[in-house]
């Protein structure tokens, strides 16, 4: 058996059409969505992320904005660069690009984010109306992923789903998300004992470790939806995931590659909920 591939690529460009449409729909009201992303550092990663989240932005008719800053940059300057933006009318999504510098509370920065232009769904106000179930903001990946299920028709209600990690950004979210869907959720991550006998339980195994290729064949089990969030570069310039795809698409039903699987969807998932910040606004 070979796994079906889920084209996220081509996924995401299906959900940034909608999008389109709908920023069109906003500009005839008189509204442009305005994303601005502030980037502190120089980290290279990073600002490969923001340059094409301003890409695609741009590319929807979007106003977007870059406001870069030196690592040095004190805590306090960034909170009043955030405070300035919390009050600006034509700013509809903030975003504050991760890691920040060790002198930096990234906690503390997130929470002075307005909730009503938190696009990145980590303000504390959005992560319980998820918990809830109630509208909000949801994080990018873990919504970009509810919708790499659906657009490939993979049903989520009464399905087994484990997760393998336990972060804020991924992890945490992506199991609420599921339960809302009716999803029996299992989080396990790199310490849990014996993680083969959760894995191959999995109707829907999602991998966010962090770790390259930790999630193998003999994980997985047949016919599941594999869903890898990792993303590394060997020595060789390779891009791979937290799977190992060739020994796990043998046995998978489905499965997202890297590159071109999850990445795109997360950011237009970042592009919906901008959209849909500045419609909340137009109400």
């Amino acid at each position: 058996m070979t796994a079906t591939i889920i084209d996220g690529k081509a996924i995401a460009e299906q959900v940034i059409e909608k999008v389109k449409h709908r920023v069109t729909k906003l500009q005839q009201q008189g509204i442009t969505p305005g994303l601005t992303v502030v980037l502190v550092g120089e980290d290279a990663a990073s600002q490969t992320y923001v340059g094409s989240k301003e890409r695609t932005s741009k590319r929807l008719g979007m106003n977007s904005t870059v406001i870069q800053k030196p690592s040095s940059i004190s805590e306090q300057e960034l909170l009043e660069i955030i405070q300035e933006l919390n009050a600006a009318p034509d700013v509809h999504g903030i975003l504050v690009q991760l890691p920040l510098p060790k002198h930096i509370d990234e906690n503390k920065v997130l929470q002075s984010i307005d909730p009503q232009k938190d696009v990145d769904g980590f303000h504390p106000l959005n992560v319980g109306k998820l918990l809830l179930d109630q509208q909000g903001f949801i994080p990018c990946t873990p919504f970009g992923i509810i919708q790499l299920l659906d657009y490939a028709g993979i049903s989520i209600e009464g399905k087994h789903a484990v997760i393998v990690g336990r972060s804020n950004i991924v992890g945490k979210p992506m199991g609420q998300l599921l339960l809302n869907r009716h999803a029996t959720v299992t989080y396990t991550h790199s310490r849990t004992p014996n993680l083969k006998d959760f894995t191959t339980q999995a109707d829907i195994l999602i991998v966010a470790t962090g770790q390259p290729s930790m999630i193998t064949g003999e994980h997985i089990k047949p016919g599941a939806a594999v869903i890898d969030v990792g993303i590394h570069r060997d020595s060789d310039g390779r891009l791979s995931g937290d799977v190992a795809f060739d020994s796990a698409k043998d046995v998978a039903g489905a499965i997202t590659p890297v590159p071109g699987g999850v990445g795109p969807m997360t950011i237009a998932m970042l592009m919906e909920n901008t959209c849909l910040s500045a419609e909340r606004q137009a109400e």
